[in-house]
């Protein structure tokens, strides 16, 4: 039998040679090889220590994630059934082996021990922190339960990774589901050439002429914001708002209701198991802030500080659109109107931009941002096997010419693929046995749309913040200097920190400095003239406080629904609730946005959403530090890379903010890069 290419790869994932049928195989060879070293490790009795037990583990853990992880990278960017029938039957699998590990009490005695050792107080601090770490997972994964309480927590697991799958797979199939045909191009007039021309080429490849629109985001974007047809507007925005949902097309094929229900119970049940009176007390264990009064009080403070300008923004908005003939406004009509305000404002729209931000020059534009800030350099590599034509590889140098870090960039939308946009780890930093270093490498993901029509890719501005975002997630991941898995680059840092350099980078996209970096015309290579940057700067804050109050209302819903549940909550209501305490924008009866909301319900946000406003704070301030020595200070970047990004989740988030900024962090800055007044 030849050897299985995702099992002990020597380098990067050889992903030309991975199959679906490679990856149970695989996953199950590796939880036996991480069963019998546990079991090796035990049976020594002691006395353990950093080598023998932590460093021993932590190498069985990571053949592991390297085996799984590109299958299940592969199952978010190029999924077929096969690929996605082999994920689903590891989930559990994969449940159970983590859960029986937390478990162990032996094993916890056994690190236990170590930390009680006098061993410990000679461990580095990041060695110290990652045992504690640990430690209080071990808790967190009910090692202290009795037997049948055990038992159930590891069923609750395996249930909660099935059906988190299933909550995105049928998000996935939803979206992919709708599709709508136009031959009249008149039915199409507002859409911007862009968005024709990809949904020329997409009817072009399933051998139809006109153009096939699909709730692929950026044409759903495209269409909601531009098309002067009214009832498509309405058409694809009640397919979008309905997707995985029992209204709308396909109502209840792929209907989310019943899994968001289960997952709301489940993880309950393992929060009650573990003593807490719910999940967001669990979810806050691990986290910055202290309780639940707390995360609220944060939310409910902004909204009461931004929902006034929120309800002035809508009212000019009504009043704008009242103006050009248009009657009371529908959900379908807010961005469409929206755009033709900002248009009329400031003489300046998103697609306007576009071609003056070709993708290749806002990769090179964003990589010179970083080289001057952090003193690193970036290579394109064309040696490396990847998953898609598209995607290319970059290798990370630090200023001395060392390699320190790898990333792939995936920027376009596709059938098969995941929507949205994000950053995962590939690998990660850590000091292996044997002494040597592996080096991080990421995943950067992005939905863009991509080249069509003869053009190069074209990006929005708000796509090109979009990027600068997850690059900033990338390099938290990646100009890690911890050696320690469990607290290199991202891995340990509480969760409402975790977005503090991806929402730092994006003020790159918004200083006159930084944009002549990332801008060019596609075809002369011109910069941004100087009329249109800064009319650009001068919409920056266009409906702030109408894009801030809808940010709060999925903050407010995740929090209520995870700290209030009960048998029969009614998830719907909950969310009518938030709307009326905070939203401005009422969406109609038939919107079922919450069964689409997979960040809470299959991603790593549930009871933890408010960590994008919480980090936003911190991100704000930090930046603000730039705003008074230089934004391209060398001494501040590399002050923000030696206490943010370089220490991972080896100390406090608030210990590291303070390092860097000399003082706790305030809100007026956040308040005012928004445009909202203190």
């Amino acid at each position: 039998m030849s050897k299985n290419p995702l099992i002990d790869y020597p380098g990067l994932p050889p992903f030309s040679d991975i199959r679906p049928e490679h990856v149970e195989p695989a996953v199950q060879a590796l939880i036996s090889d991480g069963r019998a070293r546990i079991a090796d490790v035990l049976k020594s009795g002691g006395p353990w220590n950093w080598d023998n037990l932590v460093n021993a583990l932590d190498e069985e853990d990571d053949r592991l994630g390297k085996a799984f992880g590109p299958a299940g990278h592969l199952n978010a960017v190029a999924q077929n059934e096969a690929l996605r029938n082999a994920y689903n039957v590891c989930l559990p699998q994969l449940s159970e082996y983590g859960t029986e590990v937390g478990q162990n009490a032996e094993l916890f005695r056994a690190y236990q021990s170590v930390r009680d050792s006098a061993e410990f107080a000679t461990l580095t601090p990041a060695q110290q922190k990652d045992l504690d770490d640990t430690l209080r997972d071990f808790r967190l994964s009910g090692v202290d339960l009795p037997a049948d309480k055990k038992a159930q927590y590891m069923e609750n697991s395996k249930r909660l990774s099935e059906l988190t799958s299933a909550f995105s797979d049928a998000v996935l199939d939803a979206t992919q589901s709708w599709r709508r045909h136009v031959t009249d191009a008149a039915e199409l007039d507002g859409v911007p050439d862009v968005a024709l021309a990809g949904a020329a080429d997409k009817a072009r490849e399933e051998g139809l002429d006109g153009w096939l629109l699909t709730l692929d985001f950026p044409c759903y974007y495209a269409v909601i914001c531009h098309a002067r047809n009214r009832a498509l507007r309405e058409d694809i925005y009640r397919a979008y708002s309905t997707r995985a949902s029992d209204q709308g097309p396909d109502a209840g094929k792929f209907d989310n209701s019943a899994r968001m229900n289960d997952i709301l119970a489940l993880r309950h049940a393992q929060a009650e198991l573990l003593g807490f009176a719910s999940y967001a007390e669990k979810s806050l264990a691990t986290k910055m802030a202290r309780d639940v009064d707390e995360v609220l009080g944060f939310l409910r403070d902004l909204a009461r500080r931004a929902k006034p300008q929120a309800e002035k923004e809508l009212a000019e908005l009504q009043a704008f659109a009242a103006e050009q003939g248009a009657g009371e406004l529908a959900p379908w009509d807010i961005a469409f109107w929206s755009e033709r305000l900002r248009e009329a404002r400031y003489s300046i729209s998103e697609e306007e931009l576009r071609p003056w931000f070709p993708a290749e020059k806002v990769i090179g534009g964003m990589f010179a941002v970083v080289e001057k800030l952090f003193g690193i350099q970036i290579k394109q590599r064309d040696d490396v096997d990847t998953w898609h034509a598209d995607v290319r590889y970059y290798d990370v140098f630090d200023d001395s010419g060392q390699k320190m870090a790898g990333f792939y960039l995936d920027m376009y939308a596709r059938t098969g693929k995941r929507g949205g946009a994000w950053m995962d780890d590939c690998q990660v930093r850590r000091r292996r046995a044997d002494g040597s270093l592996q080096l991080p490498v990421a995943y950067l993901t992005c939905n863009f749309a991509p080249p069509a029509g003869g053009k190069p890719g074209l990006l929005t501005h708000d796509e090109v913040v979009t990027l600068f975002h997850e690059f900033g997630h990338g390099l938290h991941h990646m100009l890690t200097e911890q050696e320690v898995s469990g607290i290199s680059g991202i891995n340990g840092v509480a969760w409402d920190a975790v977005e503090l350099p991806s929402q730092f980078m994006e003020n790159w996209c918004w200083t006159e400095e930084g944009i002549r970096l990332i801008s060019g015309h596609y075809e002369t290579g011109e910069p941004l003239p100087a009329e249109k940057l800064e009319k650009m700067l001068a919409a920056k804050n266009f409906q702030s406080a109408m894009g801030m109050v809808r940010q709060l209302e999925f903050s407010i819903f995740d929090m209520r629904i995870h700290a209030e549940y009960k048998d029969g909550l009614d998830i719907q209501q909950i969310l009518d609730e938030v709307r009326d305490e905070v939203s401005v924008i009422r969406p109609p009866a038939f919107n079922r946005f919450q069964n689409s909301f997979g960040h809470i319900f299959a991603g790593g946000y549930a009871a933890g959403y408010y960590s994008y406003k919480w980090a936003e704070v911190l991100s704000a301030d930090a930046y603000s530090r730039f705003e008074e020595e230089g934004i391209f200070n060398e001494e501040t970047g590399r002050a923000f890379r030696r206490h943010i990004l370089s220490q991972g989740g080896s100390r406090e988030p608030m210990e590291l903010f303070v390092a860097f900024r000399g003082r706790e962090p305030s809100v007026e800055p956040l308040l005012r890069h928004s445009g909202i007044a203190a």
